[in-house]
């Protein structure tokens, strides 16, 4: 059982293997508020790449979430704050979404066998789920617009850490050292090592703070949403 860290949506095609499961990670929002979402009650989301896509389910009469950097875009009914899913409307709900970098990351591991979404909230579930299907996993982080981030990045590596030294996975990739590593010097304290983190900043200056430190708390919704075809469900 293999581990692999693909640190962008761009990189995927070098890492796919069939039979891997892809983990698919935005922290600071998408895969957050998505775990969020179904924590909440929502049925199914449908991940879209456009906000063109979006609005053809908003005119068939969808509840749709749109966002692009880091705002609800103008005319939908979310974005990919945490908070907006907290709430007995987004319940029995089918809801389609497109973020600026997560549902980009789901569109490229649609060809994967199995793919879940990750997010310091379901981290042990995560784990528990990866244990249970004993095989090789491939954590793809969506980054920020095709490059490096560094909080999917630590996530990658709090999942590697408990699968190497607990259950018996391996990683012979170098990125997946990366991942470890980075975790190690910020484990103690995510919000402080991401402090000057661009990501964290641009939400920063958007007045997010508070969705930051809840995404960066562990394991505060135990599900693990699932691609199903064109649905996220509940796993």
């Amino acid at each position: 059982m293999n581990i692999e860290v693909c640190y962008t949506p761009n990189s995927y095609s070098l890492f796919h293997k069939p039979d891997s499961v892809v983990v698919v990670i935005d922290v600071l929002r998408a895969t957050s508020a998505i775990t969020t979402a179904f924590y909440n009650g929502v049925l199914k989301m449908i991940p879209v790449a456009t906000v063109e896509e979006a609005l053809e389910y908003k005119n068939n009469g969808f509840m749709v979430a749109a966002e692009r950097n880091g705002e609800i875009v103008e005319g939908f009914d979310l974005g990919n704050s945490p908070f907006g899913y907290m709430n007995s409307k987004v319940k029995g709900k089918t809801i389609a979404i497109t973020t600026t970098n997560g549902t980009q990351a789901i569109e490229a591991a649609k060809i994967a066998d199995r793919v879940i979404i990750g997010s310091f909230l379901n981290l042990d579930s995560v784990i528990d789920y990866l244990k249970t299907e004993g095989k090789d996993v491939l954590f793809l982080c969506a980054g920020w617009k095709n490059k490096f981030n560094l909080e999917d990045t630590l996530y990658a590596g709090a999942v590697a850490e408990k699968l190497i030294y607990n259950y018996g996975f391996k990683t012979v990739c170098d990125s997946t050292l990366a991942a470890l590593d980075l975790y190690k010097l910020a484990k103690h304290d995510l919000v402080s090592y991401l402090a000057n983190s661009s990501h964290r900043n641009r939400l920063t200056k958007l007045d997010l703070e508070r969705d930051i430190k809840y995404c960066l708390t562990p394991n505060q919704c135990p599900v693990v949403p699932v691609l199903s075809g064109k649905f996220l469900v509940k796993g």
